[in-house]
């Protein structure tokens, strides 16, 4: 608004215009009754609807009027409905303009009774509302036409032209933003292309591995048997390492329990001297804090200047941000399509590793039923 003339100020912001002539004052009292007169008269029709329930409010004069336009208005609808004599239409049209300003005339009077129905009658949305809309609207626009001189009525021009330029560069801003863009997707869209040229090698090569698997199975479940011999061995030897591990170690243990029982003492004293030193410093910390706050409030100051200029810039930033984020999204779903395919090779390895085992587990049990099979051959043949 700083920037805003005084004469603009007026136009934008209806509130500011106020009349200062006569003939100002009549005008806008003229078109201040209409638009009441024109809601009494939009209300007039579910009033007479309902008029049991609002004639004690009304009063019988009001009331009474009110019948007699009901009459009026279906004697109109009929005539209407079967047209017929012209004079008797205009004879009838006339009673019923002098019946509408009458009952203007008494709801004018009583003023209370017209603000009252105005929030007791609920009348649905109509044509005539859009009507009365447009008339206040032509009433500010004429009170905007009253009061605006010539050298505001510049100003206001001048203003809009000012505002047409900020557009335009604003616009020019815009469109150097979407071709950036543009070349951003287009770098984007080379990147997925690669990537999938990627997928399908490594689709590729996973078939042939598959294929290759058979073979290689076999080779490490012998393998297998060997090692799993001299790791047996080797573990019972383990075994007997830790035991004299463990036994050296409980010495050691309990050594080390007598040594810090007394160190502990030791670092308690320093504990309580540690203590009071803290206490020195907090103190020569608070009187330091209250000094350096005397310069922060000083800084403050001087931060504020420079975060409400932070905030326009944060507003541009913003915008790109959003961009930036939209392709953030993009390529965090290109990343999550190769952790799944690295999730899936990875359990076919295990799928691998669980044949492998069963295979072992297999070969040893033919291995120990063949045996127990030639042990009991040799058993039979002793006897006989």
């Amino acid at each position: 608004k700083g920037g805003i003339p005084l004469g603009v100020m007026k136009v934008l912001d209806p509130c500011q215009l106020k009349p200062d002539t006569t003939e100002t004052e009549r005008i806008l009292t003229v078109l201040d009754e209409t638009i009441v007169k024109l809601e009494i008269t939009r209300l007039i029709p579910r009033v007479i609807g309902s008029l049991e329930r609002y004639a004690r409010m009304l009063g019988p004069e009001i009331t009474s009027s009110l019948l007699e336009h009901q009459k009026l208005s279906m004697e109109i609808q009929h005539l209407l409905a079967s047209p017929g004599d012209e004079e008797s239409m205009r004879t009838v049209e006339r009673r019923l303009k002098c019946s509408l300003r009458n009952i203007l005339r008494l709801f004018l009077a009583n003023p209370l009774l017209y603000h009252g129905l105005k929030y007791e009658v609920r009348v649905r949305e109509s044509p005539a509302d859009v009507f009365i809309k447009a008339f206040m609207e032509f009433r500010d626009l004429m009170l905007e036409k009253l009061l605006t001189s010539p050298d505001e009525e510049k100003e206001k021009i001048q203003f809009m032209e000012d505002i047409s330029l900020r557009v335009e560069k604003n616009m020019e801003m815009i469109s150097a933003l979407r071709e950036e863009l543009a070349v951003v997707i287009q770098t984007r869209d080379e990147e997925v292309n690669r990537k999938d040229k990627t997928i399908e090698n490594l689709k590729t090569s996973m078939e042939d591995l598959a294929k290759n698997c058979k073979a290689e199975i076999q080779h490490i479940m012998k393998e297998g048997e060997n090692q799993q011999k001299e790791d047996e061995k080797a573990s019972q030897d383990r075994c007997s390492r830790l035991k004299q591990d463990v036994q050296l170690l409980g010495a050691q243990f309990n050594a080390l329990v007598l040594e810090h029982r007394a160190s502990e003492l030791v670092l308690r004293k320093e504990k309580c001297k540690t203590e009071r030193e803290i206490q020195k410093w907090v103190q020569k910390y608070d009187t330091d804090m209250a000094e350096k706050q005397a310069m922060y409030d000083e800084i403050q100051a001087v931060y504020n200047e420079e975060k409400e200029q932070l905030s326009l810039l944060m507003e541009k930033h913003a915008l790109l941000l959003q961009e930036y984020t939209q392709i953030e999204e993009e390529r965090k779903m290109l990343k999550e399509k190769e952790e799944e395919a690295a999730r899936e090779e990875a359990r076919r390895n295990d799928a691998a590793t669980y044949i492998q085992a069963f295979w072992k587990g297999y070969l040893v049990r033919s291995i120990y039923k063949s045996k127990l099979k030639k042990g009991k051959g040799k058993g039979k043949g002793k006897g006989k």
